[in-house]
C-alpha cells in the first residue's frame, strides 16, 4: 500500500485547503471525494528528492562523477 497526500478543493476563492493522507494501492483510482465527508478532494503530486541542474557534472580522477551515490551531485 502506498500513502498518498490529498487536499480539499476550497469552495471559496482564497480559502486554504486542508491536507491529509490515505493509504491506497497503486492500482486504485485517485479519490475525488473524501470518503468520510464527501467533500471534493484531489491528489497532490509530490516530487522526488533529485536536483536538476543545467551544469554538467565535474569529472573526477576516477573518470566518473566522483560520487558514491552515482548521481553526479558531488555529495560524497
Amino acid at each position: 500500500m502506498t500513502t498518498y497526500v490529498y487536499e480539499t478543493i476550497p469552495a471559496k476563492p482564497g480559502a486554504k485547503p486542508s491536507y491529509f493522507e490515505f493509504k491506497q494501492s497503486m492500482k486504485d483510482a485517485p479519490y475525488t471525494k473524501h470518503p468520510d465527508t464527501g467533500e471534493p478532494i484531489r491528489r497532490v503530486l509530490l516530487g522526488g528528492f533529485g536536483v536538476l541542474s543545467s551544469k554538467p557534472a565535474a569529472k573526477s580522477k576516477r573518470g566518473n562523477s566522483g560520487s558514491s551515490c552515482g548521481a553526479g551531485c558531488g555529495c560524497h
